[in-house]
């Protein structure tokens, strides 16, 4: 019988010794084409490498594009240094921050750009930094137990005197203050020529603690003391002691915990309720005390303080 389209006298094509029917050709397909092998190499095979930061990223420019390497530099004595250390002792940056600002060509060595990560400099050799020279030095950390009369600054035109002169025999290093005292403050004041740790030490996010020792003119009240210890409005702000508490049995001397920076707060915050500051006396700051420091004298700190001032934050 034959079917409408279809042709039973003609005889079909058999597939029964084993022989596979072939696969007609599809509209936009090609079955010819031979299928990718799963033994291909596919781009998930490849290492992982981590995005790296822009600053990494010029280092690494830097390396490739830089002059000769450390091996073929000529006339390196046994106390060169390398340059980013050589940048970083000089209290500019740290020593990864150096890195890059070498790579940025700011740094010069005897009035040449130097680019290379390697590169030594010997004693003998000046090193600028933005056009200005500046030095290698050692990181010295210094603690002083102020005394009265004495102004926190490097040079007074008025020729009083400053606590520069208490710690002018120190070291060879030029140190400076972490912070300041009032003239009449006394206690702990923190010396150092390093820049990163002065920067992280007086900045307000890092909530330094500072303890005062008060004494005042007068008993304080206890509304008083109350309305202190919930924060008090001063022109430039409100402001709230982390902690105050009397000290000994009498109600004029208290012991006052901040943190704010600010100039001359611990004053202004009793003036603000009608009190005088008699004294006062700073006996820790950033973990430092002045425990077997008498007035005046110095001493530095050991390595477990240093280590110790370098994990706050």
């Amino acid at each position: 019988m034959k079917r409408e389209g279809g042709d039973f006298d003609k005889p079909r094509k058999s597939y029964g010794d084993g022989e596979r029917k072939p696969y007609a050709k599809r509209e936009g397909g090609d079955f010819d084409k031979p299928r990718k092998s799963y033994d291909d190499k596919k781009s998930f095979d490849k290492p992982y490498e981590p995005k790296r930061s822009k600053s990494e990223r010029v280092v690494e420019k830097s390396k490739k594009a830089g002059p000769a390497k450390t091996s073929d530099q000529k006339g390196v004595s046994d106390d060169a240094v390398r340059l980013n250390r050589y940048v970083a002792n000089a209290g500019i940056c740290s020593r990864r921050e150096a890195d890059v600002l070498i790579a940025t060509g700011v740094v010069t060595v005897n009035g040449k750009i130097v680019t290379e990560m390697g590169y030594k400099v010997n004693p003998t050799d000046v090193v600028t930094y933005g056009g200005v020279p500046i030095k290698n030095e050692v990181k010295k950390y210094l603690l002083l137990n102020k005394p009265k009369d004495y102004i926190t600054t490097m040079d007074d035109p008025e020729e009083r005197k400053t606590v520069m002169e208490l710690i002018r025999k120190a070291c060879k290093e030029r140190l400076y203050p972490v912070g300041r005292l009032d003239r009449n403050t006394t206690g702990v004041l923190l010396f150092t020529n390093d820049g990163d740790l002065t920067a992280k030490l007086t900045h307000p996010k890092f909530n330094v603690r500072k303890v005062y020792h008060v004494v005042l003119d007068k008993r304080i009240t206890s509304e008083d003391f109350r309305t202190l210890s919930e924060g008090v409005e001063l022109a430039d702000g409100p402001i709230k002691p982390d902690a105050i508490e009397y000290v000994g049995e009498g109600k004029s001397e208290l012991g006052v915990e901040i943190h704010s920076g600010r100039n001359r707060i611990v004053r202004r915050l009793f003036e603000h309720l009608g009190y005088e500051v008699m004294k006062l006396d700073r006996v820790v700051f950033a973990g430092l005390t002045k425990k077997d420091l008498p007035r005046g004298k110095h001493r530095f700190l050991t390595p477990k303080e240093i280590d110790f001032l370098k994990m706050l934050g």
